[in-house]
């Protein structure tokens, strides 16, 4: 026998579940219910959203906003952090054997599993989660075991969190895009997706899936056409697998912000390094001074006497060791992005240059030089610094605009 399906509420069922009569609603959520049920057990496969629009009609009816749950998702990849950074910091805290250890496999591991999902292509928040986490976790081991001995004044507290808020706030401003091209970005003669397969007068790039291909189009300033998202992007514009779209003036994909740093936010992200780094370096400061009084800095990190002795001691010098690790593969992307703005070089580039052998290495391979957009020194961080981060115009900056004008007065003469 056909199941019957529930019918829409009538102003006079007092045991329909919905109070939705008033808003004219088409479907009760007793019958979104029923109908998810059954598909499920039928072996069907969902309608999309069914259990999203379920959430929105139960939060009416408990009188809360959508906005307040909004669509439930479980993404089990910013658990292990949560997991793994108290616990393993907390056994490399029993003794220096297990400290080497853990704080020697620890990197190994992460190096390892962004290996899987870089080699995969996959989107993951497990290193967002771990940056995250990690920040809160030192935060809190420093309110609770470094200020309350006393040594950390008031001033120096209210530095180190405005330091990390600082660097929080800069971080969600750096989550907000990277600039992607769209079709509107193309209105200038250039017909969208639709039309472009009959664009014959384009280049297509010769690899793009990879992430890092480059056409003799893009080479010589030219608009390219990427066969993936079907729209003609502009020079220095490069497909990401891992996002799947097209990012204005790309330079990579971080991990540790779960998105694309380009032409919107490369400012930021570069800023954002700076103050985490800033932040970094005061807070380990702060903790060595307190729980190792009577040696220098540098001294205090390879050597200091009795730290074993007491454990909340040991977990601080600990810590003080894992923000040392991260401090320093930060720092070494915050000199390799100062070093690429200097000489007008993204990461996708300097890759491209190296796989073509079309550049130099310089400076012990810390420079990747391609001579195809230095201007200069100057001239580059002025580039930089008044480059658009409009998504929907090109990277357009004031040392272009003094270009122009000075090709402008040379043809009149």
């Amino acid at each position: 026998m056909k199941r019957e399906r529930f019918k829409p509420p009538q102003p006079d069922d007092p045991l329909c579940c919905c109070g939705d009569i008033d808003q004219q609603r088409e479907y009760c959520c007793c019958e979104e219910l029923d109908d998810a049920c059954e598909r499920l057990l039928r072996g069907e496969p969902d309608k999309p959203d069914i259990f999203s629009r379920f959430i929105s009609r139960t939060a009416d009816r408990l009188g809360l906003p959508c906005s307040a749950i909004g669509p439930l998702r479980l993404e089990l990849s910013v658990l292990p952090p949560m997991v793994l950074i108290p616990g393993l910091l907390r056994v490399a805290a029993i003794n220096c054997i297990l400290g080497v250890v853990v704080l020697t496999a620890l990197p190994g591991l992460v190096l390892w599993y962004y290996y899987v999902t870089h080699k995969r292509k996959r989107r993951t928040l497990f290193f967002l989660s771990l940056a995250l986490f990690s920040l809160a976790y030192m935060y809190y081991l420093f309110l609770t075991e470094i200020v309350p001995r006393g040594d950390v004044s008031n001033l120096q507290l209210v530095t180190a969190t405005t330091g990390m808020m600082l660097t929080l706030i800069s971080l969600v401003r750096t989550k907000q895009g990277p600039g992607v091209v769209k079709s509107q970005s193309l209105a200038l003669g250039i017909h969208s997706s639709s039309t472009t397969n009959q664009n014959t007068d384009l280049p297509r790039d010769s690899a793009p899936c990879n992430g890092i291909g480059q056409s003799k189009g893009e080479k010589e300033g030219k608009k390219t056409l990427c066969p993936v998202c079907r729209l003609v992007r502009p020079p220095r514009a490069g497909h990401c697998r891992i996002c799947g779209a097209c990012v204005l003036r790309m330079d990579h994909h971080c991990v540790w912000i779960n998105s694309c740093v380009g032409q919107a936010n490369h400012r930021q992200f570069i800023l954002t390094l700076l103050l985490f780094l800033l932040t970094s370096f005061y807070g380990i400061s702060l903790v060595l001074r307190s729980i190792c009084p009577r040696q220098s800095l540098f001294t205090a990190m390879l050597y200091c006497p009795g730290v074993y002795n007491q454990y909340s001691t040991a977990l601080c010098f600990t810590c003080v060791w894992y923000s040392v690790i991260i401090t320093g593969g930060l720092l070494h992307l915050f000199i390799l992005q100062i070093i690429n703005v200097s000489y007008n070089v993204t990461e996708r580039e300097a890759q491209i240059a190296l796989r073509n052998k079309t550049g130099r290495r310089r400076y012990c391979g810390l420079v990747v030089e391609t001579g195809v957009y230095s201007r200069g020194f100057l001239q580059n961080w002025i580039q930089f610094l008044t480059m658009n981060t409009d998504e929907n115009a090109s990277p357009f900056s004031f040392t272009d605009m003094k270009t122009n004008e000075h090709q402008k007065g040379s043809k009149q003469h």
